[in-house]
């Protein structure tokens, strides 16, 4: 602690001419409540289920009410939400074609509150009840929800750690495949933030290794290419919701915050460049994935490079890519059934 009348260094931000938070020593705090209840709206209102008794979809978001910020100390994050919601939903018997329609409350969707613990509470209009629809929302309707709270809090971490966490001494680094191989990474509470530092790296280096696989589709480049770039066809093959933004420094997030990642290049119908990395990784590790898209007249061969996997992931990585990214996209459009 300083002596009385001498300032702490740590503390003056006023005297320094770029007012530089000088080790994350200062509280930082970020209001994050209007971006938060606009992607709340967003994934909610893409919330569709169904089995072999019916379907049922949100279709309007009543209530929802809150805050939620994003704060820095001592080069530490902190976020902090709290949420209640109001949703409603609509469905349909698939052989009586009965409706049926009813709210969705939460009432504690906040930081205290792990995902699997939060209310989710399913009523029915009493004129409009239908014992099978109701049990789809208690069921799988529930699920689907939980999974839109999970994407969102991995996605306000994802979007909002960059740029809170600035450089210090107790950055550390670690070899992800090539990219950016000079940017440091701060670890907070599970969190990697990326920033850039001249500083030198530490660290222990991790074996890497490459996948490439190479699959045919019954399908045209271009709506292949879409598949990968258009976020409810991303929802729609990974069953799942997602965030997809198809542009240079895009984010990406798909299987409720498993897989994240960022575009680095896109070259429309041709070739997908992007930062790419399952939640199960070492902290801060990416691959750098390539996706290159060949017209073979009557159908298109899809190549895939997937650069700096950990080779304790390797045979994961490949089984992963075949089953939930190529197989899923074959059975969702169509677009032919045989692998080679």
């Amino acid at each position: 602690m300083a002596k009385w009348g001498e300032g702490d260094p740590r503390w003056i931000v006023e005297e320094r001419a770029d007012a530089t938070n000088v080790n994350n020593w200062h509280w930082t705090e970020r209001d994050v409540s209007k971006w938060s209840e606009d992607l709340l709206r967003k994934l909610l209102l893409d919330v569709k289920v169904e089995n072999a008794e019916g379907r049922c979809a949100v279709t309007e978001v009543t209530e929802i009410e809150g805050e939620a910020s994003c704060n820095n100390r001592k080069g530490k994050l902190f976020f902090f939400y709290e949420w209640s919601i109001k949703i409603s939903w609509e469905g349909t018997e698939t052989t009586t074609g009965v409706k049926g329609e009813g709210t969705v409350k939460t009432p504690n969707l906040s930081e205290e509150n792990r995902i699997e613990d939060v209310d989710i509470i399913v009523s029915s209009k009493q004129d409009h009840e239908s014992t099978l629809l109701l049990q789809l929302m208690n069921t799988v309707g529930t699920e689907e929800i939980r999974n839109v709270f999970a994407t969102y809090v991995t996605t306000m971490k994802s979007e909002f750690t960059q740029g809170m966490i600035l450089s210090s001494q107790n950055a550390v680094s670690t070899e992800h495949g090539g990219f950016h191989a000079d940017r440091v990474y701060q670890q907070t509470d599970g969190i990697a933030a990326p920033v850039v530092s001249k500083a030198t790296t530490v660290g222990v280096k991790i074996p890497t290794c490459v996948v490439t696989l190479s699959e045919k589709f019954q399908a045209c480049p271009e709506d292949l290419y879409q598949v990968f770039t258009r976020e409810e066809m991303v929802q729609a093959f990974s069953r799942a919701p997602a965030v997809v933004k198809a542009e240079k420094g895009g984010q990406m997030l798909m299987l409720s915050g498993h897989v994240t990642g960022q575009f680095i290049e896109l070259v429309e119908n041709s070739r997908i460049v992007m930062k790419w990395r399952c939640r199960d990784w070492p902290d801060a590790h990416y691959a750098i994935v390539t996706l290159t898209f060949l017209d073979r007249t009557s159908e298109t061969e899809l190549r895939l490079e997937c650069r700096g996997v950990p080779a304790s992931e390797e045979e994961a990585t490949r089984d992963g890519w075949r089953r939930y990214y190529f197989e899923s996209i074959r059975r969702t459009f169509g677009f032919g059934a045989s692998l080679f």
